[in-house]
């Protein structure tokens, strides 16, 4: 496919402007301005519309292809939550619309669906209440820190580490580092899960709290969650909760009763959204009774009257953590999702996702090594087999190999405990024919890295641009045309 430029005619326009009947006047400084025309392509409408419409077929999402990416799920969103999102009354609202007067029954709708989402929320998770302002899971994960922050200088608690398993993600430590926490990394036991053994090895009175995925990166639900804990409550510590993996047990256990504090969770995974390259995303944050207090202004609160508002009066509160109130429209997505599917409807979500992963990793069990072996949750971490190893085969020719085969490569070299890691999450939206095709190609793949090791290292070569050199791009940077 040529390049937009390589395109250009001299003198085609796509639009021809008439002289203008308004006066011009340039108040921006000579030297500011371009010594010459940008030197952009000369194309026709037509021309213009076919190299974007080409370049949007060879995007890769969940509406084209099975996208097992770990950790992230990226399900099927369905159509319905994109309707009612781009519906002019809500689209088009401005955040700085009156709540009540002067027409603020414009706003009221909107208000009504961040009150109703969080109440909903609450009951998903367990929790007392609920921000909707942070605008992903990182930002959520630093909204809960700056919460737990607030919690201890409030009681003049001298604390000063948070605890981080090894597997965790790597926003949770950095997360805890911005909101002034010292990390401690946890080891993972035997079994892929953290033992409580290992808490009380670094628990102390300056332990801030803990943060943890459950289940985990590797797929794997901890049966000792609410011994954990109850020993970082011992020290007045509070608990976080990952919600990176709630589409494993949404529906079915709610992270409150498990004894968490605080949770964050990402409706872009969870509660149908598309997400992908930066966003959009939305980390709600929802917390216990005694942190309500600390929550970010503004909360949305009803009124006896049965109105809605914003209140700003909350003297503990951290305060503003963004502007507005988050990401509107995927918050009105996932408010949509809920509402469709139910409880019931949720607890299937689960019970697919659960499903589908532990079908995808006893089917390849035999050509590639689990990382821990035995059911699973949502997903399923696999290595790479030795005997591909000694053929020179790695994780990432695996997965350049599946681009080859239509498929988006699943999350690589995470968690890093696991050498040459590949974790595979199905989600519940996948079809068993999808599964099966799947698990096809990756069986051709491990056997043509028996036969054939020197082909899987030159792929893909089925896409506009195939392998780069890697490595000599990094040690060679170009960086003179940026």
């Amino acid at each position: 496919m040529k390049l937009v430029f390589e395109k250009s005619v001299p003198g085609r326009r796509a639009v021809r402007m008439g002289p203008s009947d308004v006066p011009t006047t340039i108040n921006i400084k000579r030297s500011l301005l371009r010594e010459k025309y940008a030197q952009l392509p000369e194309l026709s409408e037509l021309d213009v519309v076919r190299h974007f419409t080409e370049l949007s077929r060879r995007n890769f999402g969940v509406d084209t292809n099975f996208y097992p990416l770990g950790s992230c799920t990226m399900k099927y969103n369905p159509k319905v939550a994109e309707l009612i999102a781009s519906n002019p009354g809500f689209a088009d609202l401005h955040p700085l619309l009156p709540q009540l007067r002067m027409g603020g029954m414009l706003t009221q709708g909107a208000l009504r669906v961040l009150y109703e989402t969080d109440v909903l929320l609450r009951e998903i998770t367990g929790m007392a209440g609920f921000t909707m302002q942070p605008l992903a899971g990182a930002h959520g994960e630093l909204t809960g820190m700056m919460i737990i922050a607030a919690y201890h200088r409030d009681k003049t608690n001298r604390k000063t580490t948070i605890l981080v398993p090894d597997s965790a993600h790597g926003t949770n430590p950095a997360s805890a580092a911005i909101a002034g926490y010292k990390v401690v990394s946890v080891p993972t036991g035997e079994s892929g899960i953290m033992d409580p053994k290992a808490i009380k090895q670094l628990l102390n009175d300056e332990t801030a709290g803990l943060m943890l995925t459950c289940p985990n990166t590797l797929g794997l639900f901890n049966p000792h969650i609410k011994e954990i804990c109850d020993l970082i409550h011992s020290v007045d510590g509070l608990t976080y909760y990952d919600g990176a993996n709630l589409n494993a047990i949404v529906g079915k256990a709610r992270p409150g009763d498990f004894g968490f504090d605080i949770v964050h969770i990402n409706l872009h995974k969870t509660f149908a959204t598309p997400h992908g390259g930066g966003g959009p995303g939305a980390g709600p944050v929802g917390v216990k009774e005694k942190l309500v207090p600390f929550l970010p202004v503004s909360i949305v609160i009803k009124r006896n009257d049965g109105t809605y508002a914003l209140e700003y009066d909350r003297p503990k509160s951290i305060g503003y953590i963004a502007p507005f109130y988050g990401n509107f429209a995927v918050i009105l997505r996932a408010y949509v999702y809920i509402l469709m599917l139910g409880k019931e409807g949720l607890s299937r979500v689960a019970e697919n996702a659960v499903l589908n992963a532990n079908y995808v990793k006893e089917k390849l069990k035999d050509y590639y090594e689990p990382a821990y072996d035995g059911v699973c949750k949502h997903e399923c971490v696999f290595s790479v087999s030795k005997q591909m190893l000694q053929k020179g085969i790695h994780t990432l020719d695996i997965a350049k190999a599946l681009i080859d085969r239509g498929f988006h490569p699943p999350t690589m070299y995470f968690p890093t405990i696991v050498n040459e890691a590949m974790m595979i999450e199905p989600t519940e939206t996948e079809s068993k024919e999808t599964l099966d095709a799947f698990i096809s190609a990756m069986i051709e793949i491990a056997k043509e890295a028996e036969t054939d090791p020197d082909k899987l290292k030159c792929a893909p070569t089925t896409t506009p641009v195939c392998r780069p050199d890697e490595t000599a791009a990094a040690r060679n940077l170009n960086i003179a045309s940026l």
